[in-house]
């Protein structure tokens, strides 16, 4: 189990995340970028999760204490559109990577939904990140071209998502292509927010087989 802590953003200002540590001295560190729904105890336990597979696992608090319930999309929507992605990425999340690169030499950005796109803003923006796992989430390319992502970059989607399609998938892999960035994509047969246990759409097999290869990910670029 983690606990909350405060931590430093670039800026001066105090952000709150929920920190899981590994059982030993200077392990890897994770960010972890909540979905929409605020940083949930099922964001927590992702963190717990990544501690106990030997990382440093962090995950800050972008709606500054606010956690929506699976019941109102509505309000998770609102919270969502009123965030700056922008400063997010450049202060809480830098911010997270600077606070973990205190302990770890290496640093990994993943996030599910929302902090998908906010993972891909980081793999562009973040100077102190390593590498990249990305789960059903894209920016606008103006804000996060492919063409931008400077780390190792994975990425993780289902093939039914109303929100981050696949034609959207689709352009955002080609134009890695184009531009020779370092990134993998992987597609399911799986609804959007299938890591997540706690909803219906929740689909066990797509969401190990994703774990896994982040982990493999992670051990390749992280551990080196």
């Amino acid at each position: 189990m983690g606990t909350m802590i405060s931590f430093k953003r670039p800026d001066g200002k105090d952000t709150a995340g929920y920190l899981a540590k590994a059982g030993r001295d200077h392990a890897p560190g994770v960010i972890v970028i909540q979905e929409w729904w605020g940083l949930q105890d099922q964001i927590k336990g992702m963190c717990d999760r990544l501690a106990r597979a030997g990382y440093d696992a962090l995950a800050p608090d972008l709606y500054g204490g606010k956690a929506i319930g699976y019941h109102d999309s509505d309000a998770a929507g609102r919270e969502m559109n009123s965030l700056n992605f922008l400063d997010a990425t450049d202060n809480i999340v830098r911010g997270a990577a600077q606070y973990l690169r205190k302990s770890s030499k290496k640093v990994g950005l993943t996030g599910f939904c929302l902090g998908g796109a906010v993972t891909i803003l980081g793999a562009v923006r973040v100077p102190e990140l390593d590498a990249a796992c990305c789960f059903y989430g894209i920016p606008p390319e103006a804000a996060g071209p492919p063409s931008g992502v400077k780390v190792p970059f994975q990425g993780h989607f289902a093939k039914r998502d109303d929100w981050c399609t696949p034609e959207l998938v689709s352009k955002f892999e080609a134009g890695l292509k184009q531009a020779k960035a370092p990134g993998e994509i992987f597609r399911y047969d799986a609804d959007h927010a299938f890591m997540n246990e706690q909803r219906t759409v929740h689909d066990r097999a797509a969401a190990e087989l994703a774990w896994g290869r982040m982990l493999a990910f992670w051990k390749l670029h992280l551990e080196g």
